[in-house]
């Protein structure tokens, strides 16, 4: 026999406004703990857990499991974060346009760039957006996998290389073709290097984001296409580790094109075989369908549309292409 109890209705508790208890649960949810996110509202750990308490009552739920040492998400938790996320989004927006103030952005918007663009060529874009708004402020934040907007707690992303989730909005920013180099240090004394089957002979490097253990590289005048396989004496997910191990003679890497110029016009890298190239790598940027989008956002993938082509124009020699985006 079942003896379990059943779980109490939800009650409506006074003075409690069910959006500023929702934004705070998912305050929580991104800051990680109470305490963090107390900090982080500018008031109390008392307040922020009463709060908690009062939607759970509300809601008849139970939405965290607390301990000591940890807080998780119930299964409940976990769905009421993600429709709170949505519904606090769109009510933001929602209100601004009522009050007419939907074109004049403010908040916090969160990010997620690659590493290495993101350390150079978006910082401009950035730049110009936080100076055209000064009411918005950005978490900028660096990583090279694809993004859990959920998860992450983000607005948007930056992604380079094939989109996998077909769950997102995705506006095609540039294509960045990538060269195979090397240190003259490392050809030196070996047979030169002047079909793609020669590159089999030489130790290699690996960018493990992009490419493990073996490399398509296409000949631009005939069309023809051949494969390299290897086993890599170093892999990475860091392009900029692959051109500093490159540099150093460790092996033959295959990187994008911007990063590479300067050691290349100093000939500390040799671009081998020029006449053929690895397919160049889409760049987008990305977010969640939603039925309403803040302005912030919106001001924010306007900026991003017109800047990024001048903002890696610095590699048109370099090689990143703009490309025309369709919304």
């Amino acid at each position: 026999m079942d003896t379990a109890r059943p779980l109490p209705m939800p009650v409506p508790v006074p003075g409690a406004d069910r959006l500023d208890l929702m934004a705070t649960f998912v305050r929580i949810v991104e800051a990680g703990s109470i305490s963090a996110a107390a900090a982080q509202m500018g008031t109390t750990q008392p307040t922020v857990s009463r709060r908690l308490q009062m939607l759970e009552k509300q809601l008849g739920l139970r939405l965290l499991k607390r301990s000591t040492h940890a807080m998780t998400l119930t299964e409940d938790g976990r769905r009421c974060y993600d429709g709170a996320r949505e519904l606090l989004a769109s009510w933001r927006s929602f209100e601004a346009e009522l009050r007419g103030a939907g074109d004049e952005p403010e908040g916090t918007l969160r990010v997620i760039a690659p590493h290495a663009f993101g350390q150079s060529q978006l910082i401009e874009p950035v730049g110009a957006y936080l100076r055209r708004y000064p009411r918005v402020s950005v978490e900028w934040l660096l990583h090279d996998r694809a993004p859990d907007f959920v998860a992450d707690g983000i607005d948007c992303a930056i992604q380079v290389g094939e989109l996998t989730d077909p769950n997102v909005v995705a506006i095609p920013l540039a294509e960045i073709p990538r060269i195979v180099v090397a240190a003259p240090e490392l050809l030196r004394d070996r047979p030169e290097v002047r079909h793609p089957t020669d590159l089999a002979a030489l130790p290699w490097l690996a960018l493990r984001t992009f490419y493990r253990t073996e490399m398509s590289l296409l000949h631009a005048p005939s069309g023809e296409r051949c494969r390299v396989g290897f086993k890599p004496r170093l892999s990475t997910d860091s392009l900029y580790a692959l051109r500093s191990a490159a540099l150093l003679g460790v092996g033959v890497g295959v990187g994008s094109t911007w990063v590479l110029t300067d050691d290349l016009d100093s000939g500390r890298l040799v671009h081998l075989l020029p006449d053929w190239h690895a397919s160049p790598l889409p760049m987008y940027l990305v977010y969640p369908h939603a039925r309403f989008y803040p302005a912030r956002l919106r001001r924010f993938l306007e900026i991003v549309r017109e800047m990024t082509p001048a903002a890696v124009r610095g590699s048109l020699a370099r090689g990143a292409r703009p490309l025309q985006a369709e919304v």
